[in-house]
């Protein structure tokens, strides 16, 4: 009898802490999204740090030793293989879409609702940032609607529209239209209430007043992206200087919360070209980048929610591609730059003899339609666990954060 009812008692323990945490909810909200990232960039990644510490094995990253873990699906409404705004409308709206569309419903009419706007309407600062340019397809599923993804301008318009009190990241593709000969979004944008910086020095010298901000960290505006990290020279900006202007500028503003969703999109573009080294330099920004955002749990572990994933699986990426298994992944450090940086001629060849000698192949040169993984900690966090579809995402946040979709 003594044995039962310590038993029992056991069990109401534990039930009794399931309950208390997911009573919790979630203030301060992070979705990271590594474009193209999947599973085995992790590994890959992983197995890179590990090999560079003189050991055989895995490495954890940041996000890797989140104590909840799972897989999502990625095909689109009309591919089982899907693209970026396809994915990112199903975690931005939680409704699939065709592939190149953009927030915008399978019948070409109908416009889907972010997940960043229900979160805005209940009174939470929201910062939308990427690496790459910030109306590009993943930053852009947060804030616009549109039927083609590369209706670039368009897109950019809606940005100022939103409301919303960050963005951060590179500056404007189509900055002038298709044409050159539209009126600046930048400036546009500037007009209608936003503050405009560039560069990690102004952001952080931003006035207490201003209360809405888009910062472009990029060089120049003829580069719409950041650096590539293979690239990167010196203090060049990168996504975890992005996360921490963006954590800095929001929780100075907000009241009830914010939500911040933040891409690492140069990984998806590394993947494409099929560049080892390139892929692993990316999700290690990553890392960094989530990292921040972990230092910012830790302050506040009751009321922070992180969440990081991928939208599809760029490359079909294999390791032990040599004989016999064997692997030298620290050999990727013999790669100087990225494909398109490397010698015209014979960048693709000294990328591929690298990528053979760390054995890592790839199946393609596209996006493939694998489960992604998903990492999660914190308050809500226990939403993200198991196998689940690509528009939960949304649902699930919204029910960490103690609201109904």
């Amino acid at each position: 009898m003594k044995k039962i009812l310590t038993t029992i008692l056991c069990i109401a323990v534990i039930c009794g802490a399931c309950l208390a945490q997911s009573s919790k909810k979630a203030k301060y909200i992070f979705l990271f999204i590594g474009d193209g990232m999947g599973i085995s960039h992790v590994s890959l990644t992983e197995a890179y740090l590990a090999d560079k510490a003189g050991k055989t094995g895995s490495e954890y990253l940041s996000f890797s030793k989140f104590p909840y873990t799972g897989f999502v699906t990625t095909y689109s409404a009309n591919s089982f293989t899907t693209c970026s705004s396809a994915s990112g409308t199903a975690f931005s709206t939680g409704y699939k879409t065709k592939n190149l569309m953009l927030a915008v419903a399978p019948d070409s009419v109908t416009k889907l609702k972010s997940v960043s706007y229900k979160l805005k309407e209940k009174g939470f600062k929201i910062g939308i940032s990427s690496n790459v340019a910030i109306n590009h397809a993943t930053p852009a599923v947060f804030y616009a609607n549109n039927i083609s993804r590369t209706a670039y301008y368009e897109i950019g318009l809606q940005l100022w529209q939103s409301g919303f009190d960050f963005f951060g990241g590179g500056s404007f593709m189509q900055d002038k239209g298709k044409g050159k000969n539209l009126q600046s979004l930048e400036e546009i944008t500037k007009n209608n209430g936003y503050a405009i910086t560039w560069g990690i020095k102004e952001i952080n010298e931003i006035s207490a007043n201003v209360e809405k901000v888009v910062a472009f960290f990029n060089e120049n505006n003829a580069v719409q992206n950041l650096s590539y990290a293979i690239n990167r020279k010196g203090d060049e900006a990168k996504l975890s200087d992005i996360v921490e202007a963006e954590i800095k500028f929001l929780k100075a503003r907000e009241n009830k919360g914010f939500f911040i969703m933040a891409e690492g999109g140069i990984i998806d573009w590394c993947a494409h070209d099929n560049d080892a080294a390139g892929t692993v330099k990316e999700v290690i920004d990553l890392s960094e980048a989530v990292q921040v955002a972990i230092d910012f749990y830790e302050q506040h572990p009751d009321e922070t929610l992180i969440i990081v994933t991928a939208d599809h699986e760029t490359g079909g990426i294999t390791l032990a591609r040599t004989g016999g298994g064997k692997n030298g992944f620290s050999s990727l450090d013999g790669q100087t730059g990225s494909v398109g940086i490397l010698d015209k001629e014979n960048g693709r060849a000294i990328c591929d003899s690298i990528n053979i000698a760390a054995g890592v192949g790839f199946s393609t040169k596209g996006h493939t339609g694998i489960v992604v993984p998903v990492y999660a900690v914190g308050a809500g966090a226990e939403l993200f666990t198991g196998k689940f579809d690509n528009t939960d995402i949304p649902r699930k946040i919204m029910k960490a954060a103690g609201f109904e979709f």
